[in-house]
């Protein structure tokens, strides 16, 4: 046998080799998306627990929800995310593993809470007073009162009423 039929050969088995490998990469890969779509969904289950839980906290303190269902309820809330931390601890642990998982719950609400409570602005009794006075001259220049016909709204710069047509000048 020829030296380059020997390079043929090789070089086929070579391809061959790699097609038949490549299907096995596929799945890897196509398993590492699968799993993180899964810890995707599962973060956002997360979330929306929490935030089930802030308006159960919220609708309680107004008085919305009477005393005796808020206690069920809430434990219910906390269950189902200790269940989806436990989840995404068996996909991908984390660091805080080894802490209590309704107690991860309770620390991701109070956070939100936290974070909610600081958005508030803080605006001094001037700014309102000038705010007021600003919102009282625009809406006195736009009114002029009413038609004395009809007595329909009309502004400053009409000279006849649009509801009746009566001279205003």
């Amino acid at each position: 046998m020829e030296l380059g039929s020997i390079f043929l050969v090789l070089a086929v088995l070579v391809v061959v080799g790699v097609y038949l490998y490549a299907p096995l990469t596929q799945r890897g890969r196509r398993m590492a998306t699968d799993q993180s779509h899964e810890i995707s969904s599962l973060k956002a289950e997360r979330d929306r627990v929490i935030n089930s839980l802030q308006e159960l906290d919220f609708d309680f303190k107004l008085g919305k929800i009477p005393t005796e269902d808020y206690p069920e309820q809430r434990s219910a809330l906390l269950q189902r995310g200790a269940d989806i931390l436990r989840q995404l601890d068996e996909i991908a642990p984390a660091s805080t593993a080894g802490a209590n998982a309704e107690a991860r719950i309770e620390k991701a609400a109070a956070a939100k809470r936290a974070d909610s409570a600081m958005q508030v602005i803080e605006v001094n009794d001037d700014d309102i007073e000038a705010m007021i006075a600003s919102r009282r001259k625009q809406h006195k220049s736009k009114s002029a009162g009413f038609c004395p016909k009809c007595g329909k709204p009309v502004l400053v710069t009409d000279h006849f009423c649009p509801s009746c047509g009566k001279s205003l000048k």
